[in-house]
């Protein structure tokens, strides 16, 4: 039976690749800083990989943490499931945190059910909320359930460290203190070679760098009411005429319409453009979950009673087919008008 008082504070597991910490690792910093206040703990972090120093260490502390372990190690360089299941594992094993988050990237889904199993504890997976329970201590995890039709929150009431990972976009960065002084502990990753069970002979990079829809300033989403696949194109045409991407509803990447790595909502990618255009999109709760905080929404659609006016900031009645091409011509009557 485990003794529950030895764990203490949050653990943010850094994912970093080429050396560039990953958004979903600062967003997470500071969603433990806000739950660490609740809970009166602190926010340790921890960074393995190769070539890691003060300078990636700032960077989490301008976002809340307390503390900054890393693991310097050539066996590091690249990620690989043994190594860096040993030496997070070994970490979580020597601080006792009691709680411990990872970003629900594809290597966060990788390594955080193998840390979890080595250390018997639970995992919930793809959260889209975090809370404490301040009399208990336990930790709400929040994640869609049944295809996105219901929200389950789920508690780990008997085991340490609750672990949860989360998914990209759902938490807000905030830039807690830039001059604050920061508390590094190198720790000896203890790897030999004997631990490498895969040999990494290359690593091959796209040449193109796809921009992840969470990462746009401007988002042209389209639904079922954009009627048939071929008017998704000219829903690309115009969010490429105004700098945005492409994206859409689950809807539409059932259909086959869309990519489902463009797809909003709970059951995709949570959000948070500057202007979020939703074509053709009725407004389901699990769709407008996955986009309620992007700062201007606005929404075409022929039913003036659909629910996405409820979350709108501007609302268009009336057939997406025909007031995209509006819009698209009078921007392009607008710049002629600038250029002359």
């Amino acid at each position: 039976m485990q003794n529950k008082e030895e764990y203490k504070n949050i653990l943010v597991y850094i994912e970093q690749r080429d050396g560039i910490i990953q958004n979903v690792s600062l967003e997470l910093i500071s969603k433990a800083k806000d739950l660490a206040i609740k809970s009166n703990q602190k926010v340790f972090v921890y960074i393995p990989g190769y070539k890691i120093d003060e300078i990636h260490a700032k960077e989490c502390f301008k976002y809340g943490a307390d503390k900054c372990f890393i693991s310097n190690d050539l066996l590091l360089k690249d990620y690989a499931t043994e190594t860096y299941t040993k030496v997070t594992t070994s970490l979580i094993n020597k601080i006792k945190p009691e709680s411990v988050l990872i970003g629900a990237t594809t290597i966060g889904r990788d390594l955080a059910p193998r840390i979890s199993a080595r250390l018997y504890t639970g995992l919930t997976a793809d959260c889209t909320s975090l809370d404490i329970d301040e009399e208990t201590g336990n930790l709400l995890m929040t994640r869609p359930a049944f295809g996105g039709n219901i929200l389950a929150t789920i508690i780990c009431p008997n085991h340490r460290p609750q672990m949860s990972t989360v998914r990209p976009g759902v938490m807000t960065k905030t830039i807690v203190n830039e001059t604050k002084t920061i508390k590094i502990e190198y720790v000896n990753s203890s790897l030999t070679k004997d631990d490498l069970n895969i040999e990494i002979i290359e690593t091959v990079k796209e040449k193109t760098q796809k921009k992840n829809i969470e990462d746009a300033n401007i988002l042209v989403s389209g639904g079922r009411g954009i009627g048939k696949k071929e008017n998704v194109e000219t829903l690309k045409n115009f969010a490429d005429e105004i700098g945005g991407m492409l994206s859409g509803s689950r809807a539409i990447v059932d259909c086959g319409w869309i990519e489902p790595n463009h797809q909003v909502g709970q059951t995709g990618k949570t959000v948070r453009p500057e202007v979020y255009f939703a074509c053709g999109i009725s407004g389901a709760i699990q769709h407008i979950a996955g986009m309620e905080e992007s700062e201007l929404i606005i929404a075409i659609n022929k039913n003036p009673e659909a629910p996405i006016f409820d979350v709108a900031d501007l609302g268009i009645v009336g057939d997406v087919n025909q007031i995209i091409p509006l819009l698209s011509q009078e921007l392009k009557s607008h710049k002629l008008k600038k250029e002359a």
